[in-house]
């Protein structure tokens, strides 16, 4: 039992690492603001192009959700990060990450917002449309609101999944939480840097999972 608590509860060697581990934490966290709002916007746009009228812009964004849900984002990473520079084009990890986890999320998002764009029933376009509203204002004050409310669990499922695709960074040595664990276990030979990225995982997620099961016993009831 001792040992069990040396290798993984290690206080001391913990209280060490947090101070890195931290700083992995603000990198998640940037990763997270910037591929939430990008992934959320470009699965919108899909999404409209996929239940438009427009058939090479139907077949388009079918054509782009089924790839980009379909390729592992591991390995669209370590493409976009290791094979794009064999083409003459090298970036840096953050522009990798951010690239690769948009296109991977777009592609999710999508197939949230086009669930909940044909929950809405057409009538409610139609009578939003009989009062003089636009097209574009229909979408945006009636059609928008009723799909995001129906699918806004699964939404919120969604950005969970990204916080914790987020640890992938690490193969491209981006200094997120577990890159940042995982040196400090490389120096001390010792699993509690990863125990304690893990408790920080645990304490930034549960409040989230928490909230998507509110919501989903609201939209149930």
């Amino acid at each position: 039992m001792d040992a069990i608590l040396q290798q993984f509860f290690n206080i001391e060697i913990m209280a060490k690492s947090m101070p890195l581990v931290l700083k992995g934490l603000g990198m998640t966290l940037l990763i997270c603001a910037v591929v939430i709002p990008l992934g959320a916007l470009g699965g919108l746009a899909a999404a409209l192009a996929s239940v438009s009228g427009n058939r090479f812009l139907r077949r388009g964004a079918i054509a782009f959700v089924d790839r980009f849900r379909a390729i592992p984002p591991l390995v669209l990473l370590i493409f976009i990060y290791a094979g794009l520079p064999f083409a003459g084009m090298r970036i840096s990890p953050f522009a990798a990450v951010t690239l690769g986890f948009f296109l991977n999320n777009s592609a999710y998002f999508a197939e949230i917002f086009r669930a909940g764009l044909l929950s809405v029933p057409k009538g409610q376009a139609e009578a939003a449309r009989s009062t003089g509203l636009t097209r574009a204002q229909t979408l945006i004050w009636v059609t928008l609101p009723q799909a995001v409310r129906n699918v806004l669990p699964d939404l919120l499922s969604n950005m969970v999944e990204i916080v914790k695709l987020t640890s992938l960074a690490s193969v491209v040595s981006l200094g997120e939480i577990l890159h940042a664990a995982g040196l400090v276990r490389s120096l001390t030979y010792n699993a509690s840097p990863l125990v304690l990225a893990a408790g920080i995982y645990l304490l930034l997620l549960w409040p989230l999972i928490r909230l998507i099961s509110h919501f989903e016993r609201r939209i149930a009831s």
